[in-house]
């Protein structure tokens, strides 16, 4: 996040009622000391773990306003446990179930797109840092500065473009664009060097995924059926929208909840941006997704990718600061519990979801709601507990002091941080008004951080670096060679800046 003038924050708060980090999670206390060894497998049984997950997505239907919901766990090649939970469609009394019921994971579809990306990688078809003008047929990406945006830094979210949102969804079937069509009218500009700063793109792994269409000679949606749906068994996902006829019946309805009632909405029709979020999937499909993955491009007799591949897959292949989470080949990494793990979020407007692998444990969980109540704080909490739960930590004194030697003013980081995911060249850049993180010095001893009600202090380690009070959050911040800073980057965001 780069600083701006205080006085446009005032401006701001006077003229909006919240920013857009509004729906950060709650405050969870986390403890600094990991187990001893997190390399030694831990043994899981599938008993008490569908035991835990039951009370805990018990309490999120009842207080959070979810109808449905669908979980599951995968350990050493195996899917270790698998359930659905209330409903899919309220009028009809529907169940959710695992094998059967199509939730909508969002940007977790960005692993498909990421998973054929590499692919035809390893096939020599796509180079990862050749100028992808190369292999976009019927348009091309102006050269805006001299150097050219690779495939590795779409898989990093690391091309300078600018957020462009607006023609994202369309309202009928007959309203979607081609994906050539749509991602050649809606181009947003390139407003930074590539390889520099994360800036959160849809629009850069939709057209990741027209380069695998432009190379392969068929249609995205397609290639996924054919190279990962069908070897790993997917019968019930697709990214085809609307969906087909044989899935529909079994596709999950999503729901707002307005006026103490779940409304039912309709199918959300993502308008271009299928490889980016367009999948419909079940947690069965999806647990044997994550098993391929766990097991190095491998599930069952089946292989996606070679060994080689797919370890590449996970290894970092950006990052702002090395002490940070910095982003894999398309999967986030995040340090939790002393736990080094790869995964993805994913929202629409009524689903959300969160994928999250473990390779050392070989273990990964998978969890999605259909209800607007369960974004944030709901997925981020269940999977947080778990990991609680199995690799627990023990509580350390705070430590809110540094070496003299360390110690600065911190009053020169107090200020306005935009996120660099807005837009620049149209109405959408109104956007930069709510897009903002307030830090305040207390005394001159912690940091306040406040993004709308939001608010945490985090407390000094390095000269640059900082740790949330009661947590093992990180931030650090960027000075330029005068000594001024100018930017600002959560460990737990790998995607943002």
């Amino acid at each position: 996040m780069k600083k701006i003038n205080l006085c446009l924050l005032i401006a701001l708060l006077l003229a909006f009622h919240h920013s857009f980090l509004q729906a950060q999670e709650p405050e969870i206390n986390r403890y600094p000391l990991p187990p001893e060894d997190l390399k030694t497998p831990v043994n899981i049984d599938p008993i008490d773990l569908e035991n835990f997950v039951d009370g805990i997505m018990a309490v999120h239907i009842a207080d959070k306003h979810i109808a449905g919901a669908t979980f599951a766990a995968v350990k050493d090649g195996k899917i270790l446990m698998k359930k659905g939970y209330g409903l899919t469609d309220i009028a009809k009394n529907k169940p959710v179930t695992s094998d059967k019921t199509l939730f909508r994971p969002g940007s977790i579809s960005k692993l498909f797109t990421w998973t054929a990306v590499m692919q035809l990688y390893e096939q020599g078809k796509i180079e990862l840092h050749k100028d992808i003008n190369q292999y976009i047929k019927g348009f091309s990406i102006p050269e805006t500065f001299a150097e050219p945006i690779t495939m590795a830094h779409l898989l990093s979210h690391t091309p300078g473009f600018e957020e462009k949102s607006i023609g994202m969804a369309a309202r009928k079937p007959k309203d979607l664009m081609p994906l050539k069509d749509f991602l050649k009218k809606h181009m947003p500009q390139r407003v930074r060097p590539p390889g520099q700063i994360t800036s959160y793109s849809n629009y850069g792994t939709s057209l990741a995924g027209y380069i695998v269409e432009c190379v392969s000679g068929i249609p995205f949606e397609e290639y996924i059926e054919k190279n990962i749906f069908e070897p790993l068994g997917m019968e019930n996902s697709s990214f085809r929208q609307p969906l087909p006829d044989r899935l529909l019946e079994n596709m999950s309805v999503g729901y707002q909840y307005k006026n103490g009632v779940l409304e039912p909405d309709e199918f959300e029709l993502l308008n271009g941006m299928a490889p980016a979020g367009g999948l419909s999937t079940t947690g069965e499909d999806i647990a044997k997704f994550m098993i391929a993955h766990l097991q190095n491009g491998h599930y069952n007799d089946v292989e996606i990718l070679k060994e080689e591949t797919a370890r590449l897959m996970h290894t970092t292949l950006f990052t702002h600061d090395r002490r940070l989470s910095g982003n894999a080949y398309g999967f986030w990494e995040w340090t939790y519990n002393g736990l080094n793990t790869i995964g993805h979020g994913g929202d629409t407007l009524l689903f959300h979801s969160y994928l999250i692998l473990i390779p050392e444990q070989d273990l990964g969980f998978f969890v999605s709601y259909n209800s607007v109540g369960g974004s944030g704080a709901s997925r981020v909490q269940l999977i947080e507990s778990i990991l609680d739960r199995y690799f627990p930590f023990s509580p350390e004194k705070e430590d809110e002091t540094i070496e003299k030697e360390k110690k600065q003013n911190l009053y020169r980081f107090s200020g306005t941080y935009r996120s660099t995911r807005v837009n620049h060249s149209s109405i959408e850049k109104l956007g930069q008004l709510v897009s903002t993180i307030k830090i305040n010095a207390i005394k001159g001893q912690k940091l306040l951080v406040s993004s709308g009600p939001n608010k945490s202090q985090w407390i000094q380690k390095e000269p640059l670096a900082f740790q949330k009070a009661r947590s093992q959050d990180k931030l650090l911040f960027r000075e330029d060679n005068k000594g001024h800073i100018t930017h600002l980057f959560f460990g737990d965001s790998p995607t943002a800046a």
